[in-house]
């Protein structure tokens, strides 16, 4: 049942450049307490109390499709100085492109198996997500842009880590410390004897 659960996407909004008009269209996206709950799940927090998003939609190069907006959540995560819940909020950018894969019967220039020569290898960080079928998953995007923009070491505001001082650290680390909290102290623990 968990690797339904996995397969399973925490937020789905499909949508379909047909749906475009040629002014563009606003798009909002609010996440239903069970889709923020799996967001939560998806992200390893405590909790995501509320996600939205507001976007632009517009077409891009004819049959492509831009987005651009911002989404806003509420959510709970653990500091990583004190162990604590703390909540917070977060506001990330939005902007994707998508475009259609060019055609399988688009000429090549090599064969298949024939990778290009290292001189004509460029990396094109602009370059468009796919576009499949016409649609685009927008709550997928979204929660991509979400679990990026999380904090690996989230810090609770005003929490610092002390670190130990070497006295501590060395009582700590002898296996007699914890058993020295055992013993009993005073009269009646048989020192006198």
């Amino acid at each position: 049942m968990d690797q339904d659960f996995a397969a399973a996407p925490a937020l789905t909004r499909p949508f379909a450049l047909t749906e475009v008009p040629p002014e563009g269209l606003e798009i909002d996206i609010r996440a239903t307490p069970a889709e923020c709950a799996a967001l939560a799940r998806l992200n390893d927090l405590p909790a995501v109390h509320s996600f939205e998003a507001a976007l632009r939609a517009r077409r891009w190069r004819g049959d492509g499709l831009e987005i651009e907006g911002e989404i806003r959540a509420s959510l709970r995560q653990n500091c990583v100085a004190t162990l604590e819940e703390f909540d917070c909020e977060l506001v990330e950018p939005v902007e994707a492109r998508f475009a259609p894969p060019p055609p399988d019967d688009a000429p090549r220039s090599r064969r298949r198996h024939e990778p290009p020569p290292a001189a004509e290898i460029t990396l094109d960080e602009d370059a468009p997500d796919p576009l499949i079928g016409g649609s685009v998953d927008l709550g997928a995007v979204v929660s991509e842009f979400f679990t990026l923009a999380l904090d690996p070491y989230p810090r609770k505001p005003g929490a610092e880590f002390v670190e130990p001082s070497p006295a501590q650290e060395d009582e700590a680390a002898s296996p007699f410390a914890a058993l020295s909290v055992l013993k009993p102290r005073g009269p009646s623990s048989g020192e006198d004897r």
